[in-house]
């Protein structure tokens, strides 16, 4: 019988924290390579990244990178009043950051006025878990699947959904549901997988 979602994350919460800080280092900037190289990184202009939390994939590295080569950086921010959703906010290295419910810094609300979730070109997630068929599994809150499902729905543009985990997360196969918003790719310190090139933004 296939591992339950809750078992496959309280496994790769438990590898992904157990890494050494140079592994750590190591995969990030190994990360940055990867994506670099990526033809699509030349086409898009306005990121959502995240700040490394619980033994993530840290995307620093690659936040940099992409400052360097002119991109325009957004962070998620929890939604004040609709649960579980997210507000994409305007960032740049040393900028103060405010630390929510959860423990992790974000930009505070009211100093920026948040960029609509359509307007992003990427929007780098988080991973727990995935498979080669580009089924993820997150932290459980759902919150990138609430704050990009009409986006993705309505909108024909819309942006590269790309998810980011040590190449240690993936597994052999994942459910799937409804709601889940599909990757266009996952990247990792060992490569970049492509899943839905006829997605693609512009």
């Amino acid at each position: 019988m296939p591992d339950s979602k809750q078992q496959i994350r309280s496994a790769m919460r438990r590898q992904r924290q157990s890494l050494s800080v140079a592994r750590q280092q190591h995969n990030s900037q190994q990360l940055a390579t990867q994506i670099a190289r990526q033809a699509f990184f030349l086409r898009i202009r306005r990121i959502a990244l995240y700040l490394a939390n619980d033994g993530e994939i840290n995307p620093d590295v690659f936040l940099q990178l992409a400052i360097d080569a002119g991109k325009e950086i957004f962070l998620p921010v929890l939604h004040p009043f609709s649960h579980n959703r997210l507000h994409f906010l305007p960032h740049s290295p040393g900028q103060p950051l405010i630390v929510n419910r959860f423990g992790i810094g974000e930009p505070p609300l009211g100093r920026d006025k948040p960029v609509p979730p359509w307007c992003l070109d990427a929007v780098f997630f988080p991973l727990v878990a995935f498979d080669r068929s580009g089924n993820r599994l997150g932290m459980g809150g759902g919150f990138y699947d609430r704050t990009f499902a009409r986006c993705h729905a309505t909108h024909r543009f819309r942006p590269l959904f790309i998810g980011l985990a040590h190449s240690f997360q993936e597994v052999g196969s994942l459910p799937c549901e409804p709601w889940d918003i599909p990757l266009d790719a996952i990247a990792t310190e060992a490569g970049v997988l492509l899943l839905n090139p006829s997605q693609r933004r512009p």
